[in-house]
């Protein structure tokens, strides 16, 4: 059976790559925040096993290694899933440091704490039985192109491909592989959640009121009628199965306007895409 750790796993992406990679005969190993959310996957499928892992966390990291560890009894990992992250709206000139921060202490630095601690699992070391593992990062289009109001969301997912890459051309002396996988909006009831926390933003009396409502409705809309997250399960199993997986993978809707065009396009246009597209200039 293969076996996989998957963090950020109680909702959206990771819970859809969770039960998809479950009902695949993997074993998933869940990295989830609360105990409430263990206890659900607890029951959701006999191949799930719930790790308390909070990437922010060193302590929890080091006993979910341990965990992981005991349960392969000497075997590889397959895969690791860095799913886990935080998003907070705000523009740059305002929003405080500690929440810009906070962004890569989860996004950025907890990524590459837990990818660092599974190392040895992946394939470092050489005692395990199996062949290496794959690092699936999850990042997005936000990781390619910076929007206003997430630039702390965004530069943190431009770190983690960059990181992606690095790891990638490091990590072949020991055959383990990293792949970044990019999506567009993806449908999940966390838009139901942002919608709550935007009517109360702490920059209803600046410049940027108008144009934040407008750019949370685009962002609510756009998750509403975004991919579904088995779509994003399916690409994660393509990418830690095919033979000759691709780098990054961008499963995006309406992809050549939301990601082909503006990658092409000269980076003043689409500036004015946006001024104009949200009342900025």
């Amino acid at each position: 059976m293969k076996t996989i750790v998957i963090t950020g796993a109680s909702t959206g992406i990771g819970r859809a790559a969770t039960d998809y990679l479950a009902a695949k005969g993997w074993h998933v190993f869940a990295g989830v925040r609360k105990q409430s959310d263990a206890d659900i996957l607890d029951q959701a499928h006999e191949n799930i096993t719930p790790l308390m892992l909070d990437v922010a966390d060193p302590d929890q990291v080091r006993e979910a290694v341990e965990t992981v560890s005991a349960a392969l009894d000497g075997s590889m990992l397959d895969g690791l899933v860095n799913n886990a992250g935080i998003a907070n709206m705000g523009p740059l000139a305002l929003q405080p440091l500690d929440e810009f921060k906070a962004h890569f202490d989860v996004n950025v630095f907890g990524l590459l704490e837990t990818t660092q601690a599974f190392l040895p699992l992946l394939g470092m070391d050489s005692s395990r039985a199996g062949k290496p593992g794959r690092i699936i990062n999850i990042t997005s289009v936000g990781g390619r192109l910076a929007s206003p109001f997430l630039g702390a969301y965004t530069a943190t997912k431009h770190a983690v491909e960059s990181v992606t890459d690095s790891l990638r051309r490091e990590l072949v002396v020991y055959g383990i592989d990293a792949i970044a996988i990019g999506p567009g909006s993806v449908r999940t009831p966390i838009w139901d959640k942002a919608e709550d926390a935007n009517k109360s933003t702490p920059y209803a009396n600046t410049r940027w009121a108008k144009s934040i409502e407008a750019f949370s409705q685009v962002m609510l809309d756009g998750g509403r009628d975004g991919l579904d997250p088995e779509v994003i399960a399916k690409t994660i199993e393509r990418a830690l199965t095919t033979a000759r997986p691709k780098a990054r993978y961008a499963p995006v809707p309406n992809k050549l306007t939301n990601f082909t065009l503006p990658m092409l396009l000269p980076k003043r246009v689409v500036d004015r895409i946006f001024w104009k597209r949200f009342d900025l200039a």
